[in-house]
């Protein structure tokens, strides 16, 4: 199988192409030239990197037929790439446009490829301020840009992939972790606080919140991309099982480092999406692919720790 992908450089697009080139996939990994991450990317006889920027994405079918793009069958897009991700560009409606522009430009680049299946990696944050199980029904009500435009785009991608004949799946990610993950992110900060003996301040952490191991994050996707089931055009939650009150986690955490440093609660504001509680419905993507998480929160902690002990 081809499949064509945009942020593979990021954290999920890294344990994605992993992923996919075990299973003996050929990946083609749309990459911007001056990118400082490309070192990260994989040595391997089936990955090519395809070096151009995303706002330019219009040029990719010449280029990918320069570089000898000769698929078997009709290949399968994945696009990950979104700029402004982290707290202000999240809050920012300009970067957000932009996003949702070069993104729809993506989609026509992929029906020019010939791709059969267009799959877009959406946000827990379309859903905005959650108080109850969250099924892929759930009306939607984004309270930040960032989730606005991801909602934004993906009403006006499955009308254009409709008039391409392409496959649309819109996938709403939740709270993902892992090895590799950015170190401003709660797991991450917590272990590094933890780890070296210090002190780490927290929200309210009061809310219920649901953790997926990155791993399972990547077979999430790629069994959403090989799925051969008809009707598999929609949109899915991408979650853990294990739902929680926040302070849990943390305290999980705590232990796992031999209750070393310490933390406050009430000390820091909520992020860009407010106070929200994340309670996912994920029985539509385990029921159609036939996929479900395997790494249990304490599994995946303590792979970080191990991953974070060979690093340090």
């Amino acid at each position: 199988m081809d499949v064509i992908i945009t942020g593979g450089t990021s954290f999920i697009g890294l344990a994605v192409t992993r992923e996919m080139l075990d299973r003996g996939w050929n990946v083609w990994s749309v990459v911007r030239p001056d990118s400082v991450h490309k070192d990260r990317l994989p040595v391997h006889e089936k990955f090519r990197t395809v070096e151009l920027a995303i706002e330019s994405i219009d040029r990719l079918p010449d280029m990918l037929s320069q570089l000898g793009f000769r698929p078997a069958e009709a290949p399968v897009f994945l696009h990950m790439a979104w700029g402004g991700v982290g707290s202000a560009g999240r809050s920012d409606p300009a970067v957000q446009q932009i996003n949702i522009r070069s993104s729809l430009e993506t989609v026509r680049a992929a029906a020019l490829t010939g791709c059969r299946r267009f799959l877009f990696t959406g946000s827990q944050a379309e859903y905005g301020l959650c108080r109850d199980m969250t099924t892929e029904e759930h009306a939607c009500a984004p309270v930040s840009e960032y989730g606005k435009a991801k909602l934004e785009f993906g009403t006006q991608a499955e009308d254009l992939c409709r008039n391409y004949d392409m496959e649309y799946i819109h996938t709403r990610i939740f709270s993902v972790y892992g090895p590799g993950d950015h170190p401003w992110s709660l797991v991450s900060s917590c272990l590094s606080a933890f780890q070296a003996g210090n002190h780490m301040e927290l929200g309210e952490c009061t809310q219920k919140w649901n953790f997926l191991y990155i791993d399972d994050m990547a077979k999430a996707l790629t069994a959403l991309m090989e799925c051969s089931r008809p009707g598999i055009s929609g949109i899915y939650n991408i979650a853990g099982t294990e739902t929680r009150v926040l302070r849990e986690f943390v305290e999980e955490m705590y232990r796992s480092c031999g209750c070393k440093g310490s933390y406050t609660y009430g000390k820091r504001p909520p992020n860009a999406e407010g106070p929200a509680s994340l309670l996912p419905d994920i029985e539509k993507i385990c029921r159609v692919t036939g996929w479900k998480p395997e790494v249990t929160f304490h599994e995946g902690i303590r792979r970080m720790l191990e991953d974070s002990g060979k690093r340090g």
